[in-house]
């Protein structure tokens, strides 16, 4: 089996996440409750499932997946929401105390005091898994907590699964969607670890995605919920599923990299022209 582990970072990779799990669901036909139904003729009757669900004896489909934030408002939605019966409540991690928008405070102080606890729920995850593949890693860049902490966890799992495959989707702040006015230097000091420890990175902007709501979905005024629905969409169709991580990584090394990630670009923007 080749399974591989889903981690979100932040308000925005959490968000993001739960967008994600909630079309995994529906893509596999499992309840919100992580059962099965018995015929299993909505999920097509295969063990697909198995890549980002492992299956408790009870039959309860559980994600392979851990969510972490420095603080708990986010978390709680993920812990009261539709699919609170699908986490594990050890998957769900949070701290007492933000990162203030600062990526010193998410990757040398708060964030360092809840990295080990991170990496020992991943680890269990491991080692539940048969036949890791690899990693994808979710978080928003302009943030202190997925800026800081993101790059940190990078860092500690190049040392423990340096082998591995590591896939991130990362959203990079906007001049005209913008929160703080720090983003672009947390982005500058994060870049550098999703440069280094990163095999593959597809880049998510919230202006480009905004446009593509209005333009081409005809959403007036989209939500947050717009946006992670699409950018779920994204995940879930493209080409940097788990069947190609291995591809794209073995690209990565060759000469003919810039080339096929060139393709992949032009693709998605004939996509959402």
């Amino acid at each position: 089996m080749r399974e591989c582990i889903s981690i979100h970072i932040g308000q925005a990779g959490i968000q993001v996440g739960n967008a994600c799990w909630e079309l995994y669901c529906l893509e596999h036909g499992i309840q919100p409750d992580g059962q099965m139904p018995g015929d299993k003729t909505v999920g097509g009757g295969d063990d697909a499932f198995n890549t980002f669900f492992s299956e408790t004896g009870a039959g309860k489909h559980v994600p392979r997946a851990v969510f972490v934030d420095l603080e708990p408002t986010v978390i709680d939605e993920v812990r009261t929401g539709t699919y609170r019966q699908l986490f594990h409540p050890e998957q769900l991690i949070s701290g007492k105390e933000d990162a203030a928008n600062n990526f010193a405070r998410g990757h040398y102080t708060i964030g360092k005091e809840i990295v080990d606890l991170c990496l020992d729920r991943i680890r269990k995850l491991a080692d539940n898994c048969t036949g890791l593949q690899g990693f994808l890693v979710f978080n928003a860049v302009g943030g202190g907590t997925g800026s800081g902490l993101g790059s940190l966890l990078l860092e500690r799992l190049s040392v423990d699964y340096g082998k591995k495959s590591k896939l991130g989707f990362t959203v990079y702040p906007s001049p005209q969607v913008s929160t703080s006015v720090v983003e672009p230097y947390n982005s500058v000091l994060s870049t550098h670890s999703l440069l280094e420890h990163t095999d593959v990175a597809v880049l998510l902007d919230n202006e480009a995605i905004y446009d593509i709501c209005r333009r081409s979905l005809d959403i007036e005024r989209p939500t947050y919920t717009n946006l992670n629905r699409l950018v779920s969409q994204v995940i879930g169709l493209s080409p940097c599923r788990l069947e190609y991580i291995l591809l794209l990584r073995i690209i990565m090394f060759g000469t003919w990299h810039k080339t096929v990630l060139q393709h992949v670009s032009e693709c998605f923007h004939l996509r959402f022209r």
